[in-house]
């Protein structure tokens, strides 16, 4: 009643049934017999327009071309007939050479950005590439037992909602040793946000983590594995199988 005096007797039950994310990569079995949904990885919500085309040729090819677009950035393709699951995964658009994951990483398959400085004039950084680049990364560093959110913004305006995020990304002012000028120069930097929430227990976090961190991989890299290991308990990516080494005489 927004506290205006009315009083409702009769009210829908609350819901008490725990709050669990529902899983939109990989493939789900729909409720309608023989049909699935099948998600997938579109790295940083970022689109060529030759991968335009071949999303729209794979839902023409399997979903009547039909698509879904999530909130974090992604696509869903509804009513795949589940006869012919094994032929869409071994279509190339998800192959070696695609950006597209229909099992994206625990880090990489939750990252959301905004627009960024490319396209928008009050972004302080470069989003979408950046993302996409740093997630790569973070995956051949560490391991982890659960989904670790990463969003970026630009700006203070906060369109990427760094705030119920994992990890928030800001654009924000840095300085950074410059070893010709022998002085700190200003650099594209960073804000860092630590531990948003979604669902029943949602959670802004509104305080920066740490400030001032310069944007480039050197700086910013170590600082997102530490948090990651200090807060959410990832550890070292285990060195190479050695069968799995390439050797190459010189």
């Amino acid at each position: 009643s927004y506290d205006r005096g009315v009083n409702v007797d009769v009210t829908q039950p609350l819901d008490t049934t725990p709050f669990e994310r529902r899983k939109l990569h990989g493939v789900h079995k729909q409720p309608q017999e023989g049909k699935c949904r099948v998600g997938f990885l579109v790295p940083s919500g970022r689109l060529s327009q030759n991968e335009c085309r071949i999303v729209a040729d794979i839902a023409d090819k399997y979903t009547d071309g039909e698509i879904r677009l999530t909130v974090e950035q992604n696509i869903v393709l509804p009513n795949v007939d589940e006869s012919r699951i094994d032929e869409l995964m071994a279509e190339p658009a998800f192959g070696e050479d695609s950006r597209f994951k229909i099992n994206p990483g625990k880090i990489e398959g939750n990252v959301v950005t905004c627009t960024g400085a490319e396209f928008c004039s009050l972004a302080m950084i470069e989003t979408k590439a950046n993302a996409e680049d740093v997630a790569k990364e973070l995956e051949k560093l560490v391991d982890c037992d659960r989904e670790i959110r990463i969003h970026w913004t630009g700006c203070p305006n906060s369109c990427g909602q760094v705030q119920v995020a994992d990890i928030g990304i800001m654009g924000a002012p840095a300085r950074k040793m410059d070893p010709e000028k022998g002085k700190p120069v200003a650099v594209p930097g960073c804000k860092i946000f630590v531990g948003g929430r979604i669902g029943e227990d949602a959670h802004l976090a509104m305080e920066p983590y740490v400030t001032g961190i310069p944007l480039a991989k050197e700086d910013l890299l170590p600082v997102l594995v530490q948090i990651m290991k200090d807060e959410f308990g990832a550890t070292d990516k285990a060195p190479a199988a050695e069968e799995d080494l390439v050797v190459i005489d010189e």
